[in-house]
């Protein structure tokens, strides 16, 4: 008997990790939505942005899925797998800023204050 609740434990638990996980890459999703649409459609003179597709909605997904499952295995109690997942999400934000994932189309970015 006591096997068959551990195993039922260990299915809500791995259900629970599954639906936080899927929750976060949504949420990086919402995040980006706003930037992908302003770059992909074209800001200024229909000018369009190709890397907000190819870098910036992976770092947000993937960003997104690894702060939601920190949050989760810091509630469980598993600290390093927490740490971890931080440092991840800390390495994926300074990916993002080194290629500023989220900029806008080029002529939007460098245009005058009077644009």
């Amino acid at each position: 008997m006591e096997t068959e609740q551990t195993t039922r434990r260990e299915a809500a638990t791995g259900a629970a990790g599954c639906l936080t996980a899927v929750l976060g890459a949504l949420a990086g999703f919402v995040v980006w939505l706003p930037y992908g649409r302003r770059g992909l459609l074209g800001g200024f003179e229909g000018e369009t942005n190709p890397d907000l597709l190819r870098l910036g909605l992976p770092v947000l997904v993937f960003g997104g899925t690894a702060a939601a499952l920190a949050v989760f295995v810091a509630v469980r109690g598993r600290w390093r797998t927490a740490l971890g997942l931080v440092a991840a999400v800390a390495g994926l934000a300074s990916f993002g800023y080194d290629f500023d994932v989220l900029a806008g189309p080029q002529a939007t970015r460098h245009c005058a204050p009077s644009c």
